[in-house]
């Protein structure tokens, strides 16, 4: 037996939830704090839940890591045979029907590295409690059911900490004695401990305001370290930008006095949704055209939509448990997605986010960490913050908005509001205000938050001339997943069109009907198979299937080559258009790559070539779709696509074809750049000016893949010249691979080494460098002064990089990069469980190895498992990959 298997933890079960033996009325906390060891008192006015199975149940509070100083009960010292302390909580016995409880803890913040509860960062106080952070800072109800009106005093030495902010609104503040002072902050609305927050500390404030449509002014505080305030002004836009959106779109307003911003470097996530007061990692904070691409600029945006979208749809009305976490996240997501798509290209944002889905989620869905939309277990909840919680969760969410229409979208969210403002709900309760404010039945719907797995839709098609028919026969099934051996059909709505030989649409009509419907269609797929007939159809079309990505499925259609040239060209589908150009890449791609594997001659379809070439000569198309269109699937999505992985044949299939594609089409690329590049202007965030620079930087990436004096001049020179950082990352990351490329990582590094977050960048060009020594540059930029283990931030950009996107750099012949990983985990499991448990998934594709690789990764996770203690964090995602 494995010494882990007598002490492995066990999974919490969505089926065994219970509502909680007691309710809050109010609390009011107290921090004081110090920098050995911070006291926090907790006044808790509670009662007993009457929902409860148990009448008499044992008050059970949650704490970890906590050093109890007292209990007083209704005013008075509890005795401590009333109560019981252990690793992981404080029970009181014998309460009666009501209760007012105080309790008095001391923390040591400076000491926790975990980046959960109360923490130190560059000597400044931080808090960030979901989803159990809470329980390290005093013994509570940590449970998102549990909501409750907070009032919190805080205390601390004025000098040092000049900045004291909590949620709500500011109620007080004075002097507590000679060195300190405090400030009392009150929040009027109810909310579970995972929103708390805490900051303190000296830091600048950008200021600025927002009249609601009601007419309230709000104010708008941005608070940074003082070197950082010029770069927040792109994000306070962002908060006005927001605010007015999600009034014009959902008719919601905000609803404090202020709303806060706080970015800190140290920082888990992205960014946290705290009622009132946001924290925020400064990558989605901090941005100026020196210092920041337009993706980073498109993600501060996006990032703080998104937390600020969470006041209503996560903070008002929120979860019931942590099983429902999509509830907030993944209709979260969607807003924001919505919101960026209106802020600045819709096509682009689709295709950008069906990317991240299919790269990064469906892989999930396919690897031992499957799990549906909302889980039936976990072991660690930290661990369920995932692309399938969060993005698939905005495809479910899409999809309640594609069958119901915009309209009928509207009127469920104002129903699910209407009902459960200030309450802690479940997805079900989603989807009962979707279908009661519509009149439609989402019961088969729900599915997709039950099972797991990505389906497959198969489209068989036929045209029937004589009849003037084109039928479509289009069934579903979906791969097991772990714990799901067998799938029912779900419900699955699948937009498409038809294009004549033209390329004009087809107005359509389905069999049945008595009238045309116009040319897109929205077909709902509830069975295992379907038969749909169009009528009135006078000559073979061409089918657009699946157009803006109605549904996150994987289409099975035999498109010929010459089909797919033909959208690529005609169809009025942006994503479909897209859509064309990926598969034809991909087949194209997954040819290469058997050709590889087999040492065969690998060669360039002449059909590819002339497709791309037609795009890129289309001036009258979105220079951001055609940048798209060049983008080759990443490594590890083609790792997806095949049946066994063989890491150096993948890479050698894309970087021919990488290289190919520029020598045929090197007088275009040259073209397309020279057309783009022109005089230098002044950096503007703006759809049109990102577009130009997403596709001038395309061809320049295929113009040096070429290794011609001329091409590799031009990167240089746009790398010396660039007045933004996108252009310059561009030219770096050309040349990086290149004999020129030491020089350029030197400068690089020389001018922004005082600047973490473009270090980062700095960090994440040189972990994808695809040369056979990779693994040896990542081993020594761990020695670099601008690395430290202990931020999150670096170890995504050098570490996670290389493990999770490296594909032939981690997966090495000899299990270098395997035995790395294991030792990075081991030594950031002690610092940062959550961070560890993030790098442990770069394993999870590891049974779709080759046998040599399979057997090292293998040996790898076994090693790992092998350590009795493990935190949970880690435990799960090792164990469940060894499963």
């Amino acid at each position: 037996m494995n010494k882990r298997d007598s002490i492995a933890p066990q999974p919490i079960l969505l089926r065994d939830y219970v509502v909680p033996a007691f309710l809050l009325d109010r609390v009011d906390l107290t921090f004081e704090l110090d920098e050995t060891s911070t006291r926090v008192s907790s006044r808790l006015v509670l009662h007993r839940n009457p929902d409860h199975p148990v009448s008499d149940a044992d008050l059970v509070l949650d704490g970890h890591e906590l050093m109890l100083e007292s209990v007083l009960l209704d005013g008075e010292p509890m005795s401590t045979d009333r109560y019981d302390v252990d690793d992981e909580s404080l029970t009181i016995k014998g309460l009666g029907e009501s209760a007012i409880l105080e309790i008095t803890t001391r923390i040591e913040p400076q000491k926790n590295t975990s980046l959960m509860g109360l923490y130190k960062s560059n000597g400044n106080f931080f808090t960030q409690c979901e989803a159990e952070g809470f329980r390290k800072i005093t013994y509570y109800l940590d449970r998102p059911d549990v909501m409750t009106r907070f009032t919190t005093t805080i205390i601390a030495d004025r000098s040092k900490y000049p900045v004291l902010l909590s949620n709500g609104n500011r109620v007080g503040e004075g002097q507590y004695d000679r060195n300190r002072h405090w400030v009392k902050w009150v929040d009027p609305f109810k909310k579970p401990s995972y929103l708390f927050a805490l900051v303190a500390g000296k830091l600048s404030c950008l200021q600025d305001s927002f009249t609601t449509r009601s007419g309230r002014k709000v104010a708008l505080e941005i608070y940074v370290e003082p070197q950082d305030l010029e770069k927040c002004h792109h994000a306070m836009e962002s908060v006005k930008r927001s605010m007015k959106w999600d009034e014009d779109v959902y008719g919601l307003e905000y609803d404090l006095d202020s709303y806060m911003i706080v970015a800190v470097s140290d920082f888990n996530m992205g960014a946290m949704e705290n009622k009132g007061l946001n924290i925020f990692n400064t990558k989605y904070v901090l941005a100026r055209p020196e210092t920041a691409t337009d993706a980073d600029y498109m993600g501060v945006e996006a990032v703080i939509a998104h937390e600020y979208f969470h006041n209503w749809t996560g903070n008002r009305v929120t979860c019931r448990d942590w099983f429902q976490l999509s509830l907030k996240e993944g209709l979260t997501v969607f807003r924001d997605q919505e919101f960026t798509a209106d802020m600045t290209s819709r096509a682009v944002k689709r295709i950008d986010d069906v990317r991240t889905l299919r790269t990064a989620q469906f892989a999930e869905d396919a690897s031992p960490m499957a799990h549906p939309v909302r889980p039936d277990s976990y072991i660690e909840i930290n661990n369920f913050y995932t692309v399938t919680i969060y993005e698939k969760g905005a495809e479910v969410v899409r999809m309640y908005h594609t069958l119901l229409g915009a309209e009928g979208y509207r009127k469920g969210i104002d129903l699910y509001f209407k009902r459960h403002d200030g309450q802690a709900v479940t997805c079900d309760d989603f989807a009962a205000a979707m279908g009661d404010a519509n009149g439609f039945d989402f019961t088969q719907f729900k599915r997709w938050y039950s099972q797991a797995g990505t389906p497959v839709v198969k489209v068989v098609s036929q045209f029937d001339a004589a009849n003037q028919t084109y039928t479509l026969d289009i069934s579903q099934t979906c791969p097991p997943t772990p714990g799901q051996p067998e799938k029912l059909p779900f419900h699955i709505p699948i937009a498409l069109g038809l294009l004549d030989a033209a390329g004009a649409e087809i107005p359509l009509q389905l069999a049945g009907e008595a009238s045309l419907q116009g040319t897109t269609r929205v077909l709902q797929l509830t069975e295992a198979s379907q038969r749909f007939v169009f009528t009135g159809i006078s000559a073979q079309p061409t089918p657009s299937l699946l157009r803006g990505f109605s549904a996150p499925v994987k289409l099975d259609y035999p498109w010929t080559r010459q089909e797919l040239a033909f959208l690529m060209a005609h169809d009025s589908d942006s994503f479909c258009r897209w859509e064309a150009s990926h598969t034809l890449i991909r087949e194209v791609l997954l040819e290469l790559i058997a050709a590889a594997r087999a040492s065969e001659t690998l060669s360039l379809p002449g059909e590819l070539v002339d497709a791309m070439r037609r795009a890129l000569l289309d001036e009258a198309a979105d220079p951001a779709l055609i940048a798209l269109m060049f983008t080759l699937p990443a490594e590890t999505y083609l790792a997806d696509q095949v049946d066994e992985i063989h890491p150096d044949a993948i890479r050698t299939a894309r970087e021919y074809l990488r290289v190919a594609l520029a020598k045929a089409l090197r007088s275009e690329f040259k073209h397309t750049y020279a057309r783009f590049c022109g005089a230098t202007q002044a950096y503007r965030y703006a759809a049109v000016d990102i577009a130009k620079r997403a596709l001038k930087n395309v061809c320049l990436g295929y113009l040096t893949s070429l290794d011609e004096p001329a091409f590799i001049e031009l990167a240089q020179t746009q790398f010396q010249q660039a007045n933004n950082m996108t252009d310059s990352q561009a030219a770096l990351a050309a040349l990086v691979e290149l004999p020129q490329g030491a020089t350029a990582l030197a400068d690089f590094a020389n001018r922004w080494q005082d600047d973490p977050l473009v270090m980062n960048k700095w960090f994440t060009l040189q972990a994808m460098d695809k040369r056979a020594d990779a693994l040896d540059r990542v081993r020594a930029l761990q020695q670099h002064p601008a690395f430290q283990i202990t931020n999150p931030n670096k170890v995504y950009a050098l570490l996670a990089t290389f493990c999770s996107s490296n594909l032939a750099g981690f997966h090495r012949a000899d299990g270098a990069g395997y035995a790395f990983a294991a030792e990075q985990i081991l030594v950031l499991d002690k610092l940062n469980p959550q961070v560890a448990s993030r790098l442990a998934r770069s394993f999870n594709r590891w049974k779709k190895l080759e046998p040599t690789r399979r057997a090292q990764a293998k040996t790898a996770l076994e090693k790992l498992a092998a350590h009795a203690d493990l935190s949970r964090d880690v435990f799960e995602i090792i164990s469940k990959n060894l499963a």
